[in-house]
């Protein structure tokens, strides 16, 4: 009798498990040129400007823009991840509502952030962490937050100074506003499973299963 029923519940117990596999998550190359040069010259700025590196001949006007600069190719590279989230997690809406029967009410936008940047799945941790991106949380949380406020990525002469040389801090702002907007069912990588690649990877790995 023991064989038979453990042979019964087989099949539910792998459906199930199937259908908590999420999409994949894809991020695409989002560095310009200049963009990983100008970042290095921002971060060197603003430690001249704390007094934490000798300014040498640079004014301070010239540290400044040099912080700018680098602050403005952040936002853009940050926006543009958060497309690629927004993408993600608008793939996760439409798996929960194909699947209603079998999820939990109440799972929505905020329940695949919360996922994503709270709790995502251990490999995806360390795949982050082997491509050199170990602050994830803020990375994705600032990503989704400028997402939410420009529906595209805004051009330098429309923000201001100030805007500028503290973005991230709206943008950790408004992602956290939106994650209060409603109640929500939170969710875990103990129940939902996702993988992670790159645009490049994913093309890769799309062509071998062609030629199989």
């Amino acid at each position: 009798m023991a064989p038979e029923s453990t042979s019964g519940m087989a099949p539910a117990l792998e459906r199930s498990l199937v259908l908590r596999v999420l999409p994949p998550l894809i991020l695409h190359p989002f560095a310009d040129a200049g963009g990983p040069g100008k970042l290095v010259e921002s971060s060197r700025a603003n430690l001249k400007l704390q007094g934490l590196l000798p300014q040498g001949e640079a004014t301070r006007e010239d540290l400044d823009r040099a912080l700018l600069d680098g602050r403005y190719s952040e936002l853009r590279m940050l926006y543009y991840v958060g497309k690629d989230l927004a993408r993600w997690i608008g793939q996760c809406i439409e798996f929960a509502e194909r699947n209603q029967d079998l999820l939990p009410r109440g799972i929505c936008y905020q329940s695949f952030a919360s996922l994503l940047i709270q709790d995502p799945p251990p490999d995806v941790q360390a795949k982050l962490r082997k491509w050199g991106v170990a602050d994830y949380k803020s990375i994705f949380s600032r990503a989704l937050g400028l997402h939410t406020m420009f529906a595209a990525a805004p051009p330098r002469e429309m923000l201001s100074d100030e805007f500028v040389r503290a973005y991230f801090r709206y943008a950790e702002q408004i992602f956290h506003t939106k994650q209060g907007e409603c109640d929500f069912v939170p969710v875990n990588s103990r129940e939902f499973d996702f993988e992670l690649y790159s645009s490049g990877e994913y093309a890769r790995m799309l062509e071998r299963s062609w030629e199989e």
